[in-house]
C-alpha cells in the first residue's frame, strides 16, 4: 500500500539541505502541498523547488525560527498561500561538527544551540496550533536524535536540546490529543547529510561510526523522510507521543 497525503497542506522547517530537503520532496511526490522554511541558504532552497517539478505545490520562505517573528512568518505564509495547515515537521536544527567541552563551552555557543534545535520548535508549534486546533485535526512531527536519547560526550549543548525535544513531544501529544492533534517525533543516529559530512569524511572516524551501527552503515536523508511521511500520513492515525528511532539498530532506545 502506497503512503500518501494527497490534498494535505504540510510546513517543514530547515527544507534547503538534508534530512528537511529529503522530506520536502517525499511530500510533494506523495500528494501534498508543501511550505518550507530555510534561514540563509536561498539558492539550495530555490534546487529544492525546482527539483519537485514544475507541477508541484512547493513554496521556500526565508525565516528564522530561532526568533518568534521567524516561526509567524512561516506559519503566516502557508496559511496564506494554502488555506490551512494539516502537517507540520519541525527539523530545523544544528550541530557543529568541532567538539565543545563543557569546561570550554561559551554561552554564545549554548544559546545559539538550543534557540535553532528547541525553542525554533516550540516558535513554530506556537503559530501553527491555534489554526490545527480550529480545524480539529493536525499532525506535528519533530525530528530530534539518538543524542537526546543517550547524551553525546562533547556535544552536551546538542544532547541537551534534543531531550528537551523528547519531553516537549511527550508533554504535547498528551495536550493536544483532545483537539485530534497527533504529535510525535523521529530520532535519527548518523544519516549522510551536509551537517555530518566533517566527520563522516574522515576514513578513520567513518569506518569507527560504521562499526557500531548493526546495518553496517549510516543512513539516508530520505530513509529518515520515510519515517516521517508514515507519521504524518493515515497509516499511523491512532500514534501520538511515540519516539521512532531510525539508526541502523545503533541505539536500541524504548
Amino acid at each position: 500500500m502506497e503512503v500518501r497525503v494527497d490534498e494535505q497542506v504540510a510546513v517543514v522547517t530547515g527544507g534547503s539541505r538534508g534530512i528537511g530537503a529529503a522530506t520536502v520532496r517525499l511530500f510533494a511526490e506523495s500528494g501534498a502541498s508543501v511550505v518550507f522554511g530555510y534561514r540563509d541558504a536561498a539558492a539550495a532552497a530555490e534546487e529544492v523547488v525546482k527539483s519537485c517539478g514544475a507541477d508541484s505545490r512547493v513554496l521556500a520562505v526565508r525565516s528564522d525560527v530561532s526568533k518568534m517573528s521567524g516561526g509567524k512568518r512561516l506559519i503566516d505564509a502557508a496559511l496564506r498561500r494554502f488555506g490551512c495547515i494539516d502537517i507540520l515537521v519541525a527539523n530545523a536544527g544544528i550541530w557543529p561538527a568541532e567538539p565543545s567541552p563543557i569546561e570550554k563551552m561559551s554561552e554564545e555557543t549554548w544559546d545559539e544551540m538550543l534557540a535553532v534545535n528547541l525553542k525554533g520548535v516550540y516558535t513554530v508549534i506556537r503559530h501553527a496550533v491555534p489554526h490545527m486546533i480550529e480545524q480539529r485535526r493536525g499532525r506535528i512531527i519533530v525530528v530530534s536524535s539518538t543524542a537526546g536519547q543517550r547524551g553525546e560526550a562533547f556535544h552536551a549543548d546538542y544532547a541537551a536540546s534534543k531531550g528537551g525535544l523528547i519531553s516537549l513531544v511527550k508533554s504535547l501529544a498528551a495536550e493536544l490529543a483532545p483537539h485530534q492533534i497527533l504529535v510525535n517525533c523521529v530520532a535519527p543516529g548518523w544519516v549522510d547529510t551536509d551537517m555530518s559530512s566533517p566527520i563522516l569524511a574522515a576514513p578513520a572516524q567513518a569506518r569507527r561510526i560504521k562499526a557500531g551501527i548493526p546495518l553496517g552503515r549510516v543512513g539516508e536523508a530520505r530513509e529518515v523522510a520515510m519515517p516521517i511521511l508514515f507519521l504524518a500520513s493515515e497509516m499511523a492515525s491512532y500514534v501520538t507521543g511515540e519516539i521512532l528511532n531510525v539508526n541502523g539498530g545503533s541505539v536500541l532506545c524504548g
